[in-house]
């Protein structure tokens, strides 16, 4: 017994120096957590949170771009990431991969091998698909979700849309995505110079719960909320941008140049209603090839419109005298022949009749002898020629102007020599419009929290120069009209009926390697024309470079097939303006005051979502039944009332009654039916191909025939004369 005792005690030793031994390293280990408060590297509260807290992130939209009236220009819609699920482990997984790369292949655009390959991954719980997977359209996610494909799911995302396409594609701009942050940033136009007013901040939500993300008893939801990015409103009038970049791009097509450019102001404020490039992109997809907006980079020689200002300095001087006469064909000047274009010329001619002629060697003569080549580089400054015109856009070059010799100073008199950007060739001529006064040129209006509605920056107009007097514009404006009516003027295929337009034809040389290139299709045909006469309300400049002329043409048809649509119509929208009568408001300030804001239909039914529309006020035009899958313009977007709406739905499209449609919403039209567009003429619709209640598909043509004027403009024109001519 005494010997069981003992066994026992020993035992019962031998636990209590072990539980001692335990609890010794036990309270050892709390200690020392309590003093280094670390563990392998990782803080314990780190630890703890990483495995019960869970974090989403609530996405915010990047700001959107509008129009003059409005109109959107560039916002974030839907996109859709395309996945795939491969684990057995998983509810729903890619049974048939075959069948599934077969019926996949062709909506994504890849190749049945290229998906084979993607979902034989053994290691992967889920795939995706690159780049062709990503940012998928809706109209593409239903159609994947048709097939009713196994393990097939999708991911919502947002993407940069561009409503219009190529319009006004230089000026406004495109993103890419930041692989690193998955946001969208501007690199090029407004997108990329505006970046950091219209980038998004996205939002977060946390909280604790288990590893399901059932959220724990009595955690609380911490969220920092979203915060999307400002809008931009630009002065950019949406019709006259539609009439020059169509106008372009049928130039473009038939005379092939190397380059355009297009630019339309408004003299009284500087700002800029149109500006238009080619070659252009469509910035909703991945091709760009030019970076460049040549309507403010690089300088160039623009040729005789310098004769413009050269001819108002002389005015302002007050030693240009119209009737005196001179020698024309060659000047001497430097130890350099410079030769009218007509290299005999027509003998002894006025000055006057020079300007009509476009002489160069008049010009000369002016600068040389009457003004003096001192007094023509100060009025160059005073022109600001000198100088970039600060317009807000990025890359904005300045001008080269030659002063070392005589012959170049000379020369820079009529366009040669030095060279200018077009955007400050616009600048000056708001000076010569604008009775001496000249305009900053702007495009951006203001940029404003879409949330609290507070203004980030606001451009007013902003005189930047009094190069000339009022009497000089005046004086001035009354030869320019010469240019355009006279017996002969170089500036005849401008005449628009009804419009008293003003201004200077150019013929520029193209230097390359130090020499100027020879034949008759190597040079920059321009015109730079404001109308009307008293009081011009619209200033439109074009040039196109090399274009490829037919043997019967000079030049100017491009030029005129450009400026003359630009012009006639714009002159019409600005008669039609709601702000004209009323100096208290801006366009864009009205047009906010009546703006209603779009709401998303997608999905709706067509009844209920034509119903909803039509209560605030839309004109909605549906096409095709059951539920809504596409909608134009898309949700967000602020429109006036009576603004068109454009619905699709499921099942058979047809072309509806285009008659009286705009431009720009037959354009919308298109591009939401995936058709391509054929215009002919400027304006209206009004005749179409195919024909209303025709049945269209993707890849379909529409060609429409525009006019001007719409039928109620026509019978008013019947018992109205047109504006005369002063």
């Amino acid at each position: 017994m005494q010997h069981k005792n003992k066994s026992i005690n020993k035992w019962a030793a031998i636990v209590a120096s072990a539980f001692l031994l335990l609890f010794c390293i036990v309270i050892g280990r709390f200690t020392y957590l309590s003093i280094a408060k670390e563990s392998a590297g990782h803080k314990l509260v780190d630890l703890g949170e990483k495995q019960w807290k869970h974090v989403k992130v609530v996405d915010a939209h990047r700001g959107n771009i509008y129009g003059r009236g409005g109109e959107v220009f560039a916002e974030d819609i839907p996109a859709y990431t395309l996945y795939a699920v491969l684990s057995h482990k998983a509810p729903s997984y890619v049974k048939d991969k075959e069948k599934t790369a077969r019926e996949l292949a062709p909506i994504l655009d890849m190749s049945q091998d290229e998906i084979l390959k993607i979902l034989n991954n053994k290691k992967a719980f889920q795939v995706q698909f690159g780049s062709a997977g990503t940012k998928l359209s809706y109209a593409k996610k239903k159609q994947i979700e048709k097939l009713h494909l196994p393990g097939i799911g999708f991911i919502t995302d947002s993407k940069r849309y561009y409503p219009n396409g190529e319009f006004a594609s230089q000026v406004i701009g495109t993103t890419r995505e930041n692989p690193d942050t998955g946001k969208q940033h501007g690199v090029l136009g407004i997108e990329k110079s505006l970046n950091k007013y219209l980038t998004e901040e996205d939002g977060v939500v946390s909280y604790y719960g288990a590893r399901d993300g059932v959220m724990m008893p009595n955690s609380k939801e911490h969220m920092k909320k979203p915060h999307d990015g400002n809008d931009v409103y630009l002065t950019i009038d949406n019709r006259i941008q539609a009439i020059m970049e169509s106008s372009m791009s049928k130039v473009e097509k038939e005379y092939k140049p190397k380059r355009m450019i297009a630019i339309a102001a408004d003299p009284k404020t500087g700002q800029i209603l149109g500006m238009a490039d080619r070659p252009t992109f469509n910035p909703n997809g991945n091709s760009i090839k030019n970076y460049t907006n040549f309507a403010i980079s690089p300088p160039y020689e623009p040729g005789s419109v310098m004769k413009i200002f050269t001819l108002a300095a002389a005015i302002n001087e007050g030693v240009y005298n119209g009737d005196d006469k001179y020698e024309s064909g060659t000047y001497k000047v430097g130890g350099v022949n410079i030769h009218d274009w007509n290299q005999s010329g027509w003998g002894k001619i006025t000055f006057n009749d020079g300007l009509e002629r476009s002489s160069n060697v008049g010009f000369s003569i002016i600068a040389d002898k009457q003004l003096g080549t001192d007094k023509l580089h100060d009025y160059l400054k005073r022109f600001g020629f000198d100088k970039k015109t600060g317009i807000d856009l990025p890359n904005e070059s300045g001008s080269i102007m030659d002063w070392n010799q005589k012959a170049n100073q000379v020369e820079t008199a009529f366009g040669q020599s030095s060279a200018f950007t077009a955007i400050q060739i616009v600048q000056a001529a708001t000076a010569i419009a604008n009775d001496g006064k000249m305009m900053k040129p702007y495009i951006i209006d203001k940029v404003e929290n879409p949330n609290t509605n507070k203004t980030m920056i606001e451009h007013k107009p902003e005189i930047v120069g009094r190069p000339i007097t009022k009497e000089t514009a005046e004086k001035e404006r009354e030869l320019l009209r010469s240019v355009v009516t006279g017996k002969h003027g170089t500036g005849h295929p401008y005449n628009i009926k009804g419009y008293d337009v003003i201004g200077k034809t150019g013929t520029a040389q193209i230097a390359e390697k130090g020499k100027y290139l020879k034949g008759k299709n190597n040079y920059i045909f321009s015109f730079l024309g404001m109308a009307p006469k008293k009081d011009p309300k619209l200033i439109v400049y074009v040039a196109v470079d090399r274009p490829h002329l037919k043997p019967t043409e000079n030049g100017d048809e491009p030029v005129a097939d450009i400026f003359n649509p630009v012009m006639s119509n714009g002159l019409q929208y600005i008669d039609m303006a709601p702000n004209q009568k009323d100096s208290q408001k801006t366009d864009i300030q009205k047009a906010e005051s009546q703006s209603v804001k779009l709401p998303d239909v997608v999905g709706q039914p067509m009844d209920e979502a034509k119903k909803t529309l039509k209560a605030k006020g839309l004109d909605v035009v549906a096409i095709g039944k059951g539920n809504v899958t596409k909608q134009t313009p898309f949700s967000g977007t602020k429109l006036l009332e009576a603004g068109k709406v454009i619905l699709v739905g499921e099942g058979k499209q047809k072309m509806p009654d285009l008659t009286g449609w705009s431009m720009a919403d037959a354009l919308k039209l298109a591009d939401v039916l995936s058709m391509k567009p054929d215009m002919i003429g400027n304006g209206y619709v009004t005749d179409q191909k195919p024909a209303p209640g025709s049945q269209v598909k993707e890849g379909d043509h529409l060609t429409l025939k525009l006019d001007s004027m719409t039928q109620t403009d026509k019978s008013d024109k019947q018992t109205k004369k047109p504006p005369s001519e002063n």
